[in-house]
């Protein structure tokens, strides 16, 4: 028993299970802003085949770069990493995760279902097999991946891609460089040593810190119009809008201070932001 246990303890890494239940709740938001009647089982199924679709792509990156994540010191430990689970181990594990998840969201839905898979399929395929390892524009097909969990479910809540599902991908996607450049700041030489093309490496802080802010004001608009369009009401839209100014203070702090203390500030509270705005969105539905 204790053998399983421990199996168990290092397949939960691979899950990376803070990013997948920040992706999840998007998802849950997006199908929640359609104002119709909640039904509990399509919500239930929908989170459990979003769960497994997104973790499935996240072990598959986990198998992939199982290489790049042994060479730097924040990811060295990762079970595909440290060797502790075995590539195919891990490869097998992702398959089997993915098409459970992907396989489940075709029945629920096929528009729905093909949302889900093109996710997935930007992600893994696009994204961690294609162009991480050759430019720096990877994070923007990293980012379209992003943002279809919230895309699905307002697709399977509505049964259409409409301006508002378009929209709130939109703000996943803008936000996504917001979160992500400030990480590769913080992390550079992990990343310089993976040999892993950043945009800091590419073409300097300066020009990084103003694409986290420009990507943030980006954000900030794809998420005001989509919540006005939605029918928030007036109380929850100032609180979006206390969030946002809240978020562009710190991208443009960071721009101007430039300093590792209001880079990593805005990195956490970019996640604060998401996870509360998306709560808002849910909220709205009850």
């Amino acid at each position: 028993m204790s053998s399983i246990i421990n199996k168990i303890k290092l397949y939960i890494p691979l899950i990376k299970s803070l990013q997948t239940g920040l992706l999840l709740a998007t998802g849950i938001a997006g199908y929640l802003s359609a104002h119709a009647p909640v039904h509990i089982p399509t919500l239930i199924a929908m989170s459990i085949s979003l769960f497994l679709a997104i973790s499935g792509s996240t072990i598959m990156n986990m198998w992939y770069d199982h290489d790049i994540d042994a060479k730097m010191k924040r990811t060295h430990k990762r079970p595909a990493a440290s060797g502790e689970l075995s590539r195919n181990e891990v490869f097998w594990v992702g398959v089997v995760v993915s098409a459970l998840g992907i396989g489940w969201a075709v029945l629920i839905a096929p528009l729905y279902g093909l949302v889900v898979f093109a996710g997935w399929f930007f992600d893994v395929v696009v994204y961690t097999l294609w162009l991480k390892r050759v430019t720096c524009w990877s994070i923007v097909w990293g980012g379209i991946s992003g943002a279809m969990p919230i895309l699905s479910g307002r697709v399977l809540a509505v049964n259409q891609i409409d301006l508002i599902g378009i929209l709130l991908a939109l703000s996943i996607l803008f936000w996504i460089p917001t979160h992500t450049l400030t990480f590769s700041l913080k992390f550079r030489e992990d990343y310089s040593n993976a040999g892993v093309p950043t945009f800091p490496s590419t073409y300097g802080e300066a020009f990084t810190r103003a694409v986290i802010a420009l990507s943030s004001v980006l954000a900030a608009v794809a998420i005001g119009w989509a919540a006005i369009l939605i029918g928030l009401s007036a109380g929850y839209l100032r609180l979006i809008a206390v969030l946002t100014a809240g978020l562009l203070l710190l991208a443009f702090a960071t721009f101007r201070v430039q300093s590792e203390r209001a880079n990593f500030s805005l990195f956490r509270y970019a996640s604060l932001y998401m996870l509360s705005a998306m709560i808002i969105l849910a909220m709205q539905a009850f």
